[in-house]
């Protein structure tokens, strides 16, 4: 559970429209075009999913206790869970998981090859800041999505308990050696924008769900609410670096 200290969900998502996102699964699949955005979509968040996975477990090695070892590899199992959720949508609407993964695997490790943390405290603060944009990303899709592929997204999006658990080491670490701060910040500001750029590829690469964002599939979503989408996740990070006590 987040602390008060740990905005989630905090972007200002605009409110659902009467549109696809009034239907359910059977009724807004009908539309090809619209399926294959949420194929698509499923893909990203199955794969960042295991990638999240896959990291996690890796960090759990820097972890300086046992406690904060076996803290991550229980994160990093629920990460695991949510992409057996996802992997399991995708094989239920008759989309191979992996075809649906592998147009996004080589973005989403060529960001972590970029954004490998050299130590414990930035390996916090990639998964606490890196992964509440893309999940903040996310949700502003969910809103256009129909009720069953909205419900499964904000499912796997809940917080594995790594943003509490990111913000009271890194505040510890910070009290200890405020020389710690100005690193971290540097490190936070690097992640937001590597974040921001992934997140535009992934949509600008893939027609139907760069269609599905700009007023194809969505009525009434536009190149305009596209840039308040952008500005509303860079508020919450914001919001989030003063939780973890950063400068943005």
């Amino acid at each position: 559970m987040d602390t008060p200290d740990t905005p989630e969900n905090v972007t200002g998502a605009p409110a659902e429209d009467t549109g696809i996102a009034a239907q359910d699964w059977a009724q807004a699949s009908a539309d090809p075009q619209y399926r294959a955005a949420v194929v698509d979509l499923l893909g990203a968040l199955a794969y960042g999913e295991l990638a999240a996975f896959e990291r996690l477990a890796e960090d759990a090695k820097l972890a300086p206790t046992l406690d904060d070892k076996a803290a991550l590899a229980k994160m990093a199992a629920a990460e695991f869970q949510h992409f057996q959720r996802l992997r399991d949508r995708l094989e239920a609407v008759d989309a191979p998981p992996t075809a649906a993964m592998e147009p996004f695997a080589a973005g989403v490790d060529e960001f972590h090859r970029q954004t490998a943390p050299s130590d414990w405290l930035e390996g916090l603060v990639k998964a606490y800041v890196g992964d509440s944009i893309a999940s903040d990303f996310y949700r502003e899709v969910a809103v256009r999505l129909d009720s069953d592929t909205r419900a499964l997204v904000l499912g796997v999006l809940d917080d594995t308990g790594h943003a509490s658990f990111a913000v009271e080491k890194v505040r510890a670490a910070i009290e200890a050696d405020p020389r710690v701060g100005g690193r971290l910040a540097l490190w936070a500001r690097r992640l937001m924008g590597e974040a921001l750029s992934q997140a535009q590829r992934v949509v600008a690469d893939r027609d139907a769900l760069s269609t599905m964002l700009v007023g194809g599939v969505a009525a009434g979503f536009d190149l305009a609410e596209v840039g308040r989408m952008f500005s509303r996740i860079t508020e919450a990070h914001t919001k989030r670096m003063a939780a973890l006590g950063l400068a943005a």
